[in-house]
């Protein structure tokens, strides 16, 4: 199936690794063109080379931005369009809050994890509804602790289901100008940040035990099987998608 991503034109944050890269190589392979961003100049060169190898020269620019940083949103569509001309769509893509249980997680953590997961997020997705026309998109990647919490994960568990619900709110508000809003409910990824994760305990290799056994599918599943569902989602072929929350968890998930 032609995903119809040839040419269109998507910014990428947090792309130099993980979710967002997986997702960037994707669109890159099937002929879209992406800014990707991320916090240092070296892993943002790095991706765009690796990106550029994949896709041909030009496929691929980068930006070093935070997203905690008010002025990254406006940068980020202000230099998709001055590089490649146009806008189609964005994947706001940031790093997971700090580890922790709710009831001792210091004050400091929860507003940083506010800064960048949430309002940083919220920032970027306004800017480019601003600069979107109709067929444009906007995809976060959140979290399945948007319907279930997750053991350990206190901050994630408090802020992720309040974006998801800005989300919907914005696929009503901007479903009249053709615009979609999507999110994408990553579980067991196998990616740096799982890895970390699996290692707080002190025995990697038992925590990945624990979870593959009520995983339906038996695994973890591998960056590129997320980054083929959210180029999916992004692309023209999904026109008709918005406002869901779409899990790549290998059923994990005990909700509806």
């Amino acid at each position: 199936m032609d995903l119809g991503l040839k040419d269109k034109v998507y910014v990428v944050t947090g792309a130099t690794r993980g979710l967002g890269f997986a997702t960037a190589r994707e669109l890159a392979a099937d002929g879209a063109r992406v800014l990707v961003s991320g916090r240092s100049k070296e892993s943002v060169d790095a991706a765009v080379a690796e990106l550029n190898a994949l896709g041909g020269a030009g496929a691929a620019h980068g930006l070093a931005a935070d997203n905690a940083d008010p002025q990254t949103a406006e940068r980020l569509v202000a230099q998709a369009r001055e590089h490649f001309g146009r806008l189609d769509g964005v994947l706001i893509s940031v790093g997971g809050p700090k580890a922790g249980p709710v009831a001792t997680a210091p004050e400091e953590d929860w507003r940083d994890a506010f800064e960048s997961v949430f309002l940083g997020a919220l920032r970027i997705a306004r800017a480019a509804a601003a600069a979107l026309g109709e067929g444009g998109v906007i995809g976060f990647v959140l979290s399945g602790s948007v319907r279930q919490p997750i053991p350990g994960l206190g901050i994630s568990n408090g802020l992720r289901p309040g974006l998801a619900m800005a989300a919907k709110s914005l696929a009503d508000e901007l479903g009249p100008r053709g615009i979609r809003v999507v999110g994408l409910l990553p579980g067991r990824i196998d990616t740096d940040r799982l890895r970390e994760l699996d290692a707080l305990g002190g025995d990697p290799e038992a925590a990945r035990a624990r979870a593959n056994a009520v995983i339906p599918l038996g695994r973890y599943g591998a960056p590129a099987e997320f980054g083929k569902v959210a180029a999916f989602a992004l692309s023209p072929a999904a026109s008709y998608l918005t406002g869901v929350m779409i899990p790549v968890d290998g059923g994990a998930l005990r909700t509806l």
